[in-house]
């Protein structure tokens, strides 16, 4: 276990066009977003006493903790693309799709009675489910083997038919896409491939919402970006955000997986242009990011405009859940998931391991380096949440 870097060394020619994840895109998604009853801004939190004790001059973490009562960020996601394949069955444009619309029984009459489907390492099945479950329709979630039986307890109470296989997430994706075409099912899929790439961009766009909130609440540019990454959706959404907006002023985007599902850091170290995955179990407590095939439609924004690609060890996401459940001074209270901490652990450990001082020089992490981060979950898995944050599993070696 150990940390790697490989820095952005291969460029595509031609930089992908990012109008679709830019700033017009993100106002039409919050448009959808904000007609949910449920909807707020989630906070942006700085921790302006853990800065100054670290010795940078900000750090700035999103809570998506709070997005719908879902305790996580994917909703967003898995929303705005099964509205999107709703619209384009009516011949409608989204804007014309409200949420109380969308969820009337005018339109479940119009549109019959469905099946999505999906798979999921927790938050991204229950964004579905309980989109789902809001149109009175039906959902299949699969979940692959070792997955929290809390995660699996949270899609069922959303009326989903939900079960944990026997299979890696990335075979479990194969499963549900396979039953998909069996029964005519939609498969709302946070992951793409050739012949399936509508709705996992309809998702990346579903994510642009957190990151215009976070740039409409943040008081000043950041100089570092840090996100973690599974298949890449998340992280491949937001730099091509924040990429679109700020053009060659663009902050340095840091793209953060653990050691045993590093298949964006294998891609990019590989600097063939091709994707390399990783396969096997995967096992991590990053549940989110147990994932061995990159994104097809994200990869080459994250090629293009990502700068630093980090494969790290379990116990940086365990190091970032404990100090942000338990703040500095006056600072906030950050209650973060395995996976919505990683990032931020990370920047933690660079900070504090001295061991770690070229990744910090790496990074060019610097006392004027404002710094934002994505916690993208908060504790959806109660148990080991405490086992780690409480009992100190998972400590630095």
């Amino acid at each position: 276990m150990s940390f790697e870097i490989v820095q952005k060394t291969l460029t595509t020619g031609k930089k992908p066009e990012l109008q679709h994840l830019g700033m017009e895109t993100a106002k039409k998604v919050m448009r959808f977003h904000n007609s949910f009853p449920m909807y707020q801004p989630t906070p942006l939190q700085s921790l302006a006493c853990l800065a100054r004790t670290l010795g940078v001059k900000g750090i700035y973490v999103k809570d998506e903790s709070y997005r719908f009562g879902l305790n996580a960020f994917k909703v967003l996601g898995g929303s705005y693309a099964i509205g999107t394949y709703i619209a384009e069955k009516l011949n409608m444009d989204i804007d014309e799709l409200p949420f109380e619309k969308m969820i009337s029984d005018e339109i479940r009459k119009e549109l019959g009675e469905l099946t999505f489907i999906s798979a999921t390492d927790g938050n991204h099945g229950r964004g579905v489910a309980w989109t789902v479950n809001q149109l009175k329709q039906n959902s299949v979630i699969y979940m692959p083997a070792g997955s929290s039986f809390e995660r699996l307890a949270n899609i069922k109470a959303e009326g989903a038919k939900a079960d944990i296989t026997d299979l890696n997430y990335d075979d479990a994706v194969r499963l549900a896409n396979e039953h998909a075409k069996e029964n005519g099912w939609i498969l709302v899929q946070d992951t793409s491939w050739d012949g399936y790439e509508k709705i996992p961009t309809a998702i990346m766009q579903g994510y642009t919402t957190t990151a215009a909130e976070a740039l409409s609440q943040l008081p000043e540019r950041p100089t570092h970006i840090f996100l973690q990454a599974g298949v890449g959706s998340f992280a491949s959404a937001v730099t091509g955000f924040f990429a679109d907006y700020y053009k060659e002023e663009c902050p340095i985007i840091t793209i953060v997986e653990p050691n045993e599902a590093a298949c964006i850091f294998k891609t990019i170290k590989a600097g063939d242009g091709k994707i390399h995955p990783v396969t096997g179990s995967m096992n991590t407590i990053m549940a989110g990011l147990a994932c061995g095939e990159p994104v097809t439609v994200g990869i080459d924004i994250l090629r293009n405009y990502a700068d630093n690609f980090v494969s790290c060890p379990d116990f940086t996401a365990a190091q970032g859940m404990r100090v942000l459940g338990a703040p500095t001074g006056d600072d906030e209270r950050i209650i973060s998931g395995e996976s919505g901490a990683a990032g931020f652990g990370l920047f933690y450990e660079a900070m504090t391991n001295p061991l770690l001082a070229d990744l910090k020089d790496a990074l060019k992490i610097n006392s004027d380096s404002r710094l934002l981060f994505f916690s993208t979950e908060g504790d959806t898995d109660k148990e080991n949440y405490k086992k780690i944050v409480w009992d100190g599993a998972y400590a630095r070696p």
